[in-house]
């Protein structure tokens, strides 16, 4: 019996060793060293302060700055733990609403949320991403005409020519990857932090 636990025990730390700690060692030096940024979870920065990430979504309400989709996220009750609350791009609890179509709790959300936007930018097609949530709950980015859709109600807000906030658009506007991949799509952290520079800058 000995004969064959000896070699079972070995072959047991063995793995353990090269799958559990060699492996994982190398492949973390391997992201650190080719992909430093992604691997330290896509940090934006600003003046030497993290502000949030590339991946994850924000909920900015204010009038001054470009809204991202709507977050199915939530958190538990701060007065009752038993209960769960809307937190949206709560990143701890990536999901999606799970509510079918003809679910009459998504059709008066949805509602509401093109009543307000209609009135925001009137006559103007709502875009489907400003009142859809993705899978995920964090999607932090956008479609150009979502972005674009917002210019009036954050010019009125900021008191800035819209033509200057359509050009912030279009410079922060990403590009399918490799041209292939994907659809255009503009991150709402990275433009609102270009807003700011920008308003800084006058």
């Amino acid at each position: 019996m000995l004969n064959t636990l000896r070699p079972a025990s070995v072959l047991v730390v063995l793995l353990t060793a090269l799958t559990g700690l060699a492996y994982p060692l190398a492949m973390t030096g391997a992201a650190q060293l080719i992909f430093p940024a992604q691997a330290n979870g896509s940090l934006i920065e600003k003046n030497g302060t993290v502000v949030g990430s590339a991946l994850i979504g924000q909920a900015f309400t204010s009038e001054r700055y470009f809204h991202g989709r709507p977050s199915a996220t939530t958190g538990a009750d701060p007065a009752d733990a038993s209960k769960t609350v809307p937190q949206p791009y709560n990143a701890a609890n990536s999901m999606g609403s799970n509510l079918g179509p003809t679910n009459p709790a998504l059709f008066e959300r949805v509602k509401g949320d093109m009543a307000a936007l209609k009135g925001e930018n009137p006559g103007a097609a709502v875009p489907v991403d400003l009142v859809t949530t993705s899978a995920s709950g964090l999607d932090p980015d956008i479609s150009p005409e979502a972005a674009l859709f917002q210019v009036p109600r954050i010019a009125k807000a900021r008191g800035v020519n819209e033509d200057v906030l359509h050009r912030l658009v279009a410079q922060t506007t990403q590009e399918p990857t490799f041209g292939l991949l994907g659809e255009p799509r503009v991150n709402v952290l990275a433009l609102n932090l270009a807003l700011d520079r920008f308003a800084g800058a006058k």
